[in-house]
């Protein structure tokens, strides 16, 4: 794997690359480009989501922003002062993240909000150049387990050593804790598979480890 810092032209994927531009085309006001991360490289908590929501992040350019996964998410957030307001409603709406960074295991948009392989695969570049500058005894959130197999792949680690499962937590490199969550999307919510309360337990934890 190379790593590569974020590249905002990137078209390394054909499949979501021609996704893009059809949507585009349907949307011409939407971003549909890869997303940036947001929040401060330097942050004690990284947040790593699975990819673009197509009318959340897609649209608006920023991570969990405009979509029903990042309703909770943002709440969350201020509810433990990692965020200077509970919704995140546009890339320009003022809302700062304290201490904190979100960004995804896939930067573009996928069809049916399900990358391939090889497209998390080439996305783990720039994942990779941010885990390097991640401050060393942070906490970094795992939205799900391809976000969570995509952290510990970028660390140079084996899947085997490191199993997903809900609230579970992993030591990493440079003192650095991995703590795994179920994805906050609707169909885990309304499922009751997460539910409000399992969810700010994980940001509980990571807010005193932190502390």
């Amino acid at each position: 794997m190379t790593e590569t810092a974020f590249d905002a032209s990137c078209r390394l994927c054909p499949r979501l690359s021609d996704f893009l531009d059809q949507v585009k085309a349907q949307h011409p006001g939407y971003f549909c480009r890869p997303v940036p991360s947001f929040g401060a490289v330097d942050a004690g908590l990284l947040v790593v989501g699975l990819a673009p929501g197509m009318h959340g992040a897609n649209a608006t350019g920023r991570p969990f922003t405009g979509d029903h996964a990042g309703i909770l998410l943002y709440r969350t957030l201020h509810k433990f002062g990692f965020a200077s307001a509970s919704e995140s409603l546009a890339a320009d709406d003022g809302l700062e993240l304290v201490n904190c960074r979100i960004t995804n295991a896939v930067k573009c948009l996928p069809p049916q909000n399900k990358p391939v392989g090889a497209e998390v695969n080439n996305c783990r570049r720039f994942l990779a150049v941010e885990l390097k500058q991640f401050r060393p005894g942070g906490v970094v959130i795992a939205l799900g387990s391809i976000a969570h197999k995509s952290v510990v792949s970028a660390f140079g680690l084996r899947q085997k050593d490191f199993v997903f499962a809900h609230a579970a937590e992993h030591a990493m490199q440079n003192g650095i804790t991995l703590i795994d969550s179920y994805h906050c999307s609707r169909y885990n919510t309304q499922t009751r598979r997460l539910t409000d309360e399992m969810f700010e337990a994980v940001f509980a934890r990571a807010r005193a480890m932190l502390d």
